[in-house]
């Protein structure tokens, strides 16, 4: 799975200053991360396709694979903003991740298939990937999860470029990106 990142050390914007500040205060409460995930939630929702959040050059895409611009990495490692930027066409590979996440539509969908692990004992002897869900995530739509069972892949699938804020409860400008696993296994197409 391949995506350009680009890090932006500061927020840029008085209203993704807000937004950090939100997301600070809900997972400073140290719940559990299913409920920090739902509060986190809450607190993107509103931001969602607001003018004035993200600067032109956070919404910049990449030609040849979606972009991760990483808009904010707390100091503590708690948590990350990202805004990843997808050409139409553009997604990733079926994977998971390390950690909860809480994703919101910016500008544009975002198309997405969601999986589970059928073992090998349960799939007559090879692992494999059976699709459970299909879903189209429009503007200001909010969805979160935590592993385990947060195995899908993402794609534009509109005629134009989509944002998407992508809130992960690591540091993803240490770890560079928020996938834990790639799947190279059978999947439903």
């Amino acid at each position: 799975m391949t995506a350009t990142t680009t890090e932006t050390p500061t927020p840029t914007t008085e209203r993704l200053r807000a937004l950090i500040a939100d997301v600070r205060e809900a997972v400073g409460r140290g719940l559990p991360p299913d409920v920090t995930a739902y509060l986190v939630g809450e607190k993107l929702a509103p931001h969602l396709g607001a003018e004035h959040l993200l600067t032109p050059a956070q919404c910049e895409p990449d030609p040849a694979h979606y972009r991760q611009h990483v808009l904010h990495a707390e100091r503590d490692g708690s948590f990350s903003l990202v805004a990843l930027v997808w050409l139409p066409g553009q997604g990733t590979a079926v994977h998971d991740h390390v950690s909860w996440c809480v994703t919101g539509v910016h500008q544009g969908e975002e198309h997405e298939r969601r999986y589970r692990l059928l073992p090998a004992e349960a799939a007559g002897g090879s692992a494999r990937l059976v699709a459970t869900e299909d879903v189209v995530n429009p503007l200001g739509s909010v969805c979160g999860f935590a592993p385990p069972g947060d195995i899908h892949r993402v794609w534009n699938g509109c005629d134009g470029p989509a944002v998407s804020l992508h809130v992960y409860g690591a540091d993803i400008s240490r770890l560079g990106s928020s996938v834990r696993r790639v799947y190279d296994l059978p999947a439903d197409a």
